[in-house]
């Protein structure tokens, strides 16, 4: 088995960043995949993709199978998407009930079939858990263009948002704990700084460059710990 390291996620895996100046994401140079590959010695394949739920996560886990043995480590970020709505049909009609991209009982369903499936595969699961989002900013960010207070109506609150995201978090914690595979907490990290929300980039739920560096340093720090 090689000294490397296979990982599957969204979009904060991928390395993504939105530039607030030409108001479109990027991709981040020094993202944490990338700095983690030059400082650990970890030969690494990152297979994550923007907007990636658990559902299209796990096709292409399963298209990936067959080299899943041959890596120390696959590595998985997801919930971030799957928590996530369809904020224009809860502008528009914000009476009505708006489901998540993934539910989540279905989520955890699929969750617990990817790591039995990396298992049978002789592939070594880590979970990572998912870092917190800004609220106040993400709200901002998601009603552009949008009809704010609708949709805050349909929340109750905007730390709503928090909440919900932190359940799929919860979700993935579980899932570590009752299937033996070992947690990369970045989540924590973020939560011990002082202000999290600087290491943020303007829509409130990528990191900028220094959330990454803090992930990488977390990473790094797990994997040396494990082995």
């Amino acid at each position: 088995m090689t000294n490397s390291l296979c990982l599957f996620g969204d979009s904060i895996v991928k390395g993504v960043v939105f530039d607030s100046l030409r108001n479109r994401y990027s991709l981040l140079k020094n993202s944490f995949v990338e700095l983690f590959s030059r400082h650990s010695g970890f030969a690494v394949k990152n297979y994550a993709k923007f907007g990636c739920t658990i559902t299209t996560g796990r096709q292409i886990i399963e298209r990936h199978a067959a080299e899943l043995s041959g890596h120390r480590y696959v590595a998985l970020e997801f919930g971030g998407n799957d928590c996530d709505f369809d904020w224009a049909a809860v502008s528009d009609r914000p009476d009505d009930t708006h489901l998540p991209k993934t539910p989540i009982s279905e989520f955890e369903t699929h969750y617990e079939g990817i790591i039995d499936s990396i298992k049978a595969a002789g592939g070594n699961p880590v979970l990572l858990s998912l870092p917190p989002l800004d609220a106040p900013r993400y709200f901002s960010f998601i009603t552009r263009g949008l009809n704010a207070e609708n949709i805050l109506r349909w929340l109750g609150d905007v730390e709503h948002i928090y909440r919900w995201h932190e359940m799929y978090n919860l979700a993935v914690v579980k899932l570590a704990a009752t299937k033996n595979v070992p947690l990369i907490d970045i989540r924590r990290a973020f939560l011990e700084a002082r202000d999290y929300t600087k290491m943020y980039c303007e829509d409130g739920i990528h990191p900028n460059e220094a959330g990454h560096s803090l992930i990488s340093e977390v990473v790094n720090g797990f994997l040396a710990r494990i082995g």
